[in-house]
């Protein structure tokens, strides 16, 4: 056994511990969750239990048909986390295979490929480059060992996008050293103003993962996915052996019907977001002692501190303002903190200014 294994790191519960149940919600990521009375769903509807081996039919069908790729290119998963875990479990071998993931991201992706026994290099998102990914970098950084590339998009904690053509460039670069490219795309759900393709569709060498989660308030359904070459997506069934068996099929059932309804439910995270982002906009014009990059689009942003200790900010912030943000140690980068602005949009608007004051306490 692997000493990643012995000591399993979880960063995130004592995220949890320490900003759990703040009145002002900042730090999550997701957008304010969908309400069942709006979903027309009908106890008759219903079942505890059914056909699911391998996934429940009519869900793998609504996924496939929302992705644009046949069925045997879907495996379902319990959220986007399983999904990453499923996709590199895949593709890694343990001991001899790396791993090469961006920097800054989403901490439990570097866990998971260190818990799964690959070794861990990393390339950076700069922040003077605005977190645009840079293929050089990702050229650069490159071995005869590594076998999967690992990207968020958009990306968390920034919220920065990749667009298609550099996706490409990292799909080629890969490719010529026998790599895939993993893309991590529930954030990519909430560009509703210009929506994309799964970065599937780019090249014969990319996995892309997502769930109804983040960016639709469907948190509780756990309806996450994983796109992959059919030989590649049954090898994820076999493992999904492993840890799941079988899903909930009432959740599976109502995914189906989240599905058939997305319209209406990404019609209202939009308008959440919108007004939301316009409240966030305002803040930071409003902040001289804040550098970021403003994304167009999501529920996240990164700002960074320029002046005193963030871990301070965030003590003051929480035991004075009811209020919390993730800091940005828990993404490697402790100058930065992370907002979240898809709760309620009186909380984020009291929120943020809870944030003012706690900056001009700091």
């Amino acid at each position: 056994m692997t000493s990643s294994r012995r000591n399993l790191r979880s960063p995130y519960m004592e995220w949890a511990k320490l900003h759990s149940h703040a009145r002002f919600e900042l730090s999550t990521s997701g957008v304010e969750n969908f309400p069942l009375a709006k979903l027309p769903v009908r106890l008759e509807d219903l079942e505890i239990t059914g056909p699911g081996a391998y996934g429940y039919p009519p869900l793998q069908e609504r996924l496939a048909r929302k992705a644009g790729v046949p069925v045997e290119c879907v495996v379902a998963a319990a959220g986007t986390s399983m999904a990453n875990f499923l996709a590199m479990a895949a593709v890694l071998d343990p001991g001899d295979d790396e791993v090469l993931i961006e920097h800054p991201t989403y901490e439990l992706i570097v866990s998971t490929a260190e818990f799964l026994g690959a070794s861990v290099r990393r390339f950076s998102r700069r922040v003077e480059d605005g977190f645009r990914v840079d293929p050089s970098e990702v050229e650069r950084a490159m071995t005869p060992q590594t076998r999967l590339v690992v990207l968020t998009n958009l990306n968390n904690p920034t919220g920065v996008r990749v667009e298609d053509e550099t996706l490409r460039e990292v799909g080629r670069i890969a490719a010529a050293h026998g790599a895939r490219v993993l893309v991590d795309e529930v954030y990519l759900e909430a560009c509703f103003d210009s929506p994309a393709r799964s970065a599937f569709h780019l090249g014969a060498n990319f996995l892309a993962t997502s769930s109804l989660t983040k960016a639709y308030g469907l948190s509780g359904l756990r309806c996450g996915w994983i796109l992959a070459e059919p030989a590649l997506a049954e090898r994820m069934w076999r493992h999904f052996d492993f840890i799941g068996a079988s899903s909930a099929h009432t959740a599976e059932r109502m995914s189906v019907i989240a599905l058939d309804h997305l319209g209406q439910v990404a019609t209202r995270a939009r308008a959440l977001l919108d007004c939301n982002r316009q409240l966030l906009d305002r803040f930071l014009d409003s902040r001289s002692d804040l550098d970021v990059v403003r994304p167009q689009a999501g529920t996240v942003c990164f700002p960074k501190l320029r002046g005193g200790r963030v871990d301070e900010f965030c003590r003051i912030l929480r035991e004075k303002y009811d209020t919390s943000v993730v800091p940005g140690r828990f993404f490697e980068m402790p100058d930065h903190f992370r907002i979240g602005i898809g709760g309620e949009t009186a909380m984020v608007e009291e929120g943020l200014a809870q944030l003012s004051k706690a900056l001009d306490d700091l």
